[in-house]
């Protein structure tokens, strides 16, 4: 991911207003009920609210006030109780919609076992990209993120900060035309929570949407264009951050550093004209993050560090410079379904022989039956083949003489 910029509200952009609604929500309500169907907790309340292409879109509130619950519903995870919902034109449920998403939930939820780029793979398989595509975007995704050199290592024995880099870079592997983040800075270090601002603007400036769900308020006042302030399920504020944080009635001058007589005579002339209030003077100040990265910036030229590093520049794919974007991922599975099936090469048959009864020599059946038929099983009487006939007349004899007994 890129290096900030020592100063976040540098990067703020001009939004593509005019863009088309990717997403439409109006009147949406969800209640949850219990076992016994009873209403439970009314999680979103009758919200209204429009998020066009290119816009940095913010949902803000504390815990439990419906921002999770409203990113559910938009990506047809949970059913609304009444309201109305538009994706791309469509219900969050229908299929084709779900390819050119991409989501990053508030936790994790990655097959431990698998490394960096084996998790990468197996995402990139989920949208049928062929090998080199998913060899190519992991490439430049773990890079970006800072994970280059940690490619075998088990995604089970990373730190919380390196999973949220790793779940960011599944969320983009397809490339989406929106992408909705679930506190994507949760446990990052200040230096990932600037890669990942600089990396949603970079995206906007491509014309993807991104919505932004986060508590952390510094991150979206940075990146975002209009934000939705929620409580109890309801929108209570909403409109553009220029809007909503301007002061109308303060005014701040900024001027290079003057000499001490004409500062004087600068302020002798303001309070000319102000009867109540205060006119203060003072030097700016940058924030903490900017002063941080800075610090580390400097330390990086001189030390080396085991753990995650700052990344690359965005990826090539997502800044649009990528000559093959791949192949179209929408719905491959019932495009293959529906698409009739090649025919296949019919291997070739042996000769068969006609049908006509096979010649048998009956001589040679015969005696082949008779070797193989048992003796007990000939007809009484009968010798068989390899037996000689037994004259009962003289055994008896032999019988007699031998036990004594008269003939």
């Amino acid at each position: 991911m890129p290096v900030a910029e020592l100063n976040p509200q540098s990067a703020i952009r001009n939004p593509q207003s005019g863009g088309e609604v990717v997403v439409s929500v109006r009147g949406l309500t969800k209640v949850f009920k219990d076992f016994w169907n009873r209403p439970k907790a009314r999680a979103v309340d009758n919200v209204d609210f429009e998020v066009r292409q290119g816009e940095v879109f913010g949902l803000l509130g504390p815990n439990g006030s419906g921002k999770s619950t409203t990113v559910k519903l938009l990506l047809g995870l949970l059913n609304p109780t009444k309201g109305h919902i538009e994706v791309f034109g469509h219900s969050p449920r229908h299929v084709q919609t779900k390819a050119r998403i991409g989501y990053l939930p508030e936790e994790s939820y990655l097959y431990r076992y698998l490394n960096s780029r084996e998790t990468l793979d197996f995402f990139g398989n989920l949208f049928h990209l062929n090998k080199a595509d998913r060899n190519n975007r992991s490439e430049q995704l773990l890079e970006m993120v800072g994970l280059g050199k940690t490619q075998t290592r088990a995604v089970g024995e990373f730190s919380k900060g390196m999973q949220r880099r790793i779940g960011l870079a599944q969320a983009l592997i397809n490339d989406p035309d929106l992408v909705i983040l679930d506190e994507p800075t949760a446990g990052l270090d200040p230096i990932g929570c600037r890669e990942v601002k600089d990396l949603i603007l970079a995206l906007a400036r491509r014309g993807k949407t991104v919505i932004l769900s986060s508590h952390l308020l510094s991150d979206v006042e940075d990146v975002c264009d209009r934000v939705v302030i929620y409580y109890g399920g309801k929108i209570q504020a909403a409109g553009t951050l220029k809007d909503l944080l301007a002061t109308p009635d303060t005014l701040r001058i900024t001027t290079p550093v003057l000499p001490r007589e004409t500062l004087e005579q600068v302020l002798a002339t303001i309070r000319k004209d102000i009867t109540t209030g205060e006119v203060r003077v003072d030097n700016p100040t940058q924030n903490l993050e900017s002063y941080f990265l800075d610090v580390v910036a400097k330390a990086r030229a001189a030390n080396e560090t085991s753990g995650a590093q700052s990344g690359a520049k965005v990826a090539a794919y997502l800044r649009g410079n990528e000559s093959a974007t791949g192949p179209n991922v929408t719905n491959k599975v019932l495009e293959k379904l529906s698409l009739p099936q090649a025919a296949q090469p019919v291997p070739a048959a042996k000769p068969v022989l006609p049908s006509a009864t096979p010649v048998v020599d009956d001589k040679k059946l015969e005696a082949l039956s008779q070797a193989i038929q048992p003796a007990s099983l000939s007809p009484k009487g009968a010798p068989t083949p390899d037996t000689k006939p037994v004259d009962l007349s003289k055994a008896n004899e032999k019988l007699s003489s031998l036990l004594g007994k008269p003939k």
